[in-house]
């Protein structure tokens, strides 16, 4: 069996990752020991081994879907969303005066084009807006396009809301960026397991995992509760267009 958190895993947070498997998989009954952070999450999350994981809502709705079964969606209580729902944020640097239309045409830091709140969102918000991107810095990851932007390699970035709070939380170059604009909530990033996996256990076992995590892990997770959003959420959400460059 395979149980994974990778998506708000950090070493600040890694601690708190690990007490909460151990809370969820007491409740469960069953799972293995440690979580695992080997490497590729598509591996996990497309093996018939998969007994837990969280994934993205992009990936979710465009490859995972129909293969892996829907758990629910942990809540964050991110500011402007509505429970187990989130947006991007975009940044910029500190001292770069404007508003989003201002940032049209401009350097972009992207961390994948799988991502909802890197490009998905973003660029549906863009198109909306009659704005466009200027050249595309791929990264790998929010925390790396957000210090792309610190660090004058791009000159805006849209970064998921509880990754950002998580790196003005712990990263010293935040406070060279700002905020410029938001986009509109959709739903957050989904825990999944394997198609034919125990989606009702799973469902209690995490609830009652939360409510068991000590103040501090509970904090250091930002975690609220398990909200069950429906899939056909996710599905409605609009697919993005394809980027100008590849991933």
């Amino acid at each position: 069996m395979i149980a994974s958190l990778p998506m708000y895993d950090r070493p600040e947070t890694a601690a708190a990752h690990d007490a909460y498997w151990r809370a969820i998989r007491a409740r469960l009954g069953r799972g293995p020991e440690a979580l695992d952070r080997s490497g590729d999450p598509w591996a996990a999350w497309q093996s018939p081994d998969l007994l837990l994981s969280q994934t993205c809502g992009l990936p979710f709705r465009s490859r995972l879907h129909g293969r892996v079964a829907l758990v629910g969606t942990p809540d964050f209580g991110l500011d402007g969303c509505p429970p187990g729902y989130y947006r991007s944020i975009f940044v910029a640097r500190a001292d770069a005066p404007g508003a989003l239309a201002d940032f049209s045409g401009r350097p972009f830091a992207c961390n994948e084009a799988l991502s909802q709140s890197g490009w998905a969102a973003p660029a549906i918000h863009f198109a909306a807006a009659g704005l466009e991107f200027g050249p595309l810095v791929w990264t790998g990851v929010h925390a790396a396009s957000a210090r792309a932007v610190a660090e004058g390699r791009a000159d805006l970035a849209a970064i998921d809301a509880m990754t950002w709070r998580l790196i003005r939380r712990h990263d010293p170059f935040a406070a060279q960026l700002r905020e410029v604009a938001t986009t509109l909530p959709t739903p957050g990033l989904p825990y999944i397991c394997a198609l034919d996996g125990p989606v009702e256990e799973l469902r209690t076992a995490i609830s009652g995992a939360i409510r068991d995590l000590p103040a501090e892990h509970r904090a250091a997770l930002g975690l609220q509760g398990l909200v069950t959003i429906p899939e056909a959420a996710y599905l409605a959400v609009p697919m993005p267009p394809e980027p100008a460059q590849p991933a």
